[in-house]
């Protein structure tokens, strides 16, 4: 009987312990980053919107770039989304519904998780990703920091 009486406390503890848990990547500054040895060293805001939603397929420098969406982060996914162009992923995912049926541009890639972005950008030149500041290594170049 003594255990039922604690049950809510216990509950609220871990409610705590779980929100809190997820809610520290929350804080974690966003970055994006492309190979380390890619020719291009910054961008700006209005540049990652033109790659990002499609507008541009290459770099300011001429080269070509891969935008790539982490999938299966969807709370990565939405912050980037709503930090670069002010919207939610619902309205963003809706943006390229539309645009893909058009079929004249060409959406972000796609990689599952961190991990295989870390991968992809080791290997490709071309590849452009938002992460977490803490996923950064040394085989990848920070080109914007959001604030």
């Amino acid at each position: 009987m003594k255990f039922f009486s604690r049950f809510p406390l216990i509950i609220l503890i871990l409610i705590t312990l779980q929100s809190y848990s997820c809610g520290a990547y929350a804080t974690e500054k966003l970055v994006v980053v492309t190979n380390q040895n890619s020719d291009v060293q910054m961008l700006d805001k209005k540049g990652l919107i033109d790659l990002f939603m499609g507008k541009y397929s290459a770099f300011p420098n001429g080269k070509e770039a891969t935008p790539i969406d982490v999938e299966l982060d969807p709370e990565l996914k939405a912050q980037f989304y709503e930090a670069l162009v002010g919207l939610p992923l619902a309205r963003v995912n809706a943006y390229w519904s539309r645009l893909k049926f058009s079929g004249r541009v060409k959406p972000p890639a796609i990689e599952q998780t961190l991990d295989d972005v870390q991968q992809r950008l080791e290997q490709d030149e071309s590849a452009l990703a938002y992460i977490y500041e803490s996923y950064v290594t040394n085989k990848m170049k920070v080109v914007y920091r959001f604030d």
